[in-house]
């Protein structure tokens, strides 16, 4: 028998809206280096689940965690059926991987017990928002992971995806405020380009994950390396200038 599995909600610090001009926008796309986008999108489901594996963990690592799960239950529905220490075991080099492997389970279950299935077809014509509400009523499931499901999947809606590397970028070049989270940092560039498709974000998110994990650090940030230091409230402070206007 299937074990039972607890379903834990999360309550939402609700942040205050960040002022962030559409004009602020563009010229940093226009600075960034060209991304290519990927030539396969998961499906929304796939994406749900390589997105929940992932926070706080490498790439590869994550990526290859991804991979196991799928040569050994196959789809969703097999994860949906699997023994929470089972997927744990499968996943055991990403971070938190109990917790993710507890969740994951519990998430999947949920969707096939409202849906019926793993198709989340109906995440392509419900509003923005009420989509991404619907994803963050599961489970482990937060901004980031919702966005990342809409904007990364086959669905390819218009969303911003913010992990903590773009996060850092948009807090110190002053997009966001210093204590702004995932949610406030999509919310805040998703409002601003109002215009863009879904490749358009996804390109964009890309670009600035590539800029905070290799130029944008966390420990010591390369602002004499960074295409966007003079439009960066940090870079002048740390150059001595006077921050942007």
């Amino acid at each position: 028998m299937p074990c039972q599995v607890a379903v834990l909600f999360y309550a939402v610090d609700v942040q205050p809206a960040f002022a962030f001009a559409a004009p602020d926008l563009r010229p940093w796309q226009g600075r960034l280096a060209p991304v290519a986008l990927p030539a396969r999108r998961r499906t929304p489901v796939g994406q749900l689940v390589k997105s929940m594996i992932s926070a706080r963990t490498r790439d590869a690592v994550s990526i290859a965690a991804y991979r196991r799960l799928g040569e050994r239950f196959g789809a969703a529905a097999g994860i949906a059926r699997a023994e929470p220490a089972e997927v744990e075991r499968l996943i055991g080099d990403v971070t938190f991987a109990d917790a993710k492997a507890m969740r994951l389970v519990a998430a999947l279950r949920l969707i096939e017990a409202s849906d019926g299935g793993f198709a989340l077809a109906h995440l392509a014509t419900r509003p923005l928002d009420d989509a991404l509400a619907w994803l963050e009523r599961l489970p482990g499931v937060a901004r980031k992971v919702s966005a990342s499901t809409l904007n990364a999947s086959t669905l390819g809606r218009p969303v911003m995806i913010v992990d903590t590397h773009v996060l850092r970028v948009l807090a110190r070049a002053g997009a966001v405020g210093p204590v702004a989270d995932s949610r406030a940092g999509s919310e805040a560039v998703t409002a601003a380009m109002p215009d863009w498709s879904g490749d358009d974000f996804l390109a964009f998110h890309l670009q600035l994950k590539r800029l905070g994990q290799e130029v944008c650090r966390w420990d010591v940030p390369r602002c004499e390396a960074c295409p966007l230091a003079d439009l960066c409230a940090t870079a002048g402070k740390r150059s001595g200038k006077r921050d942007p206007t």
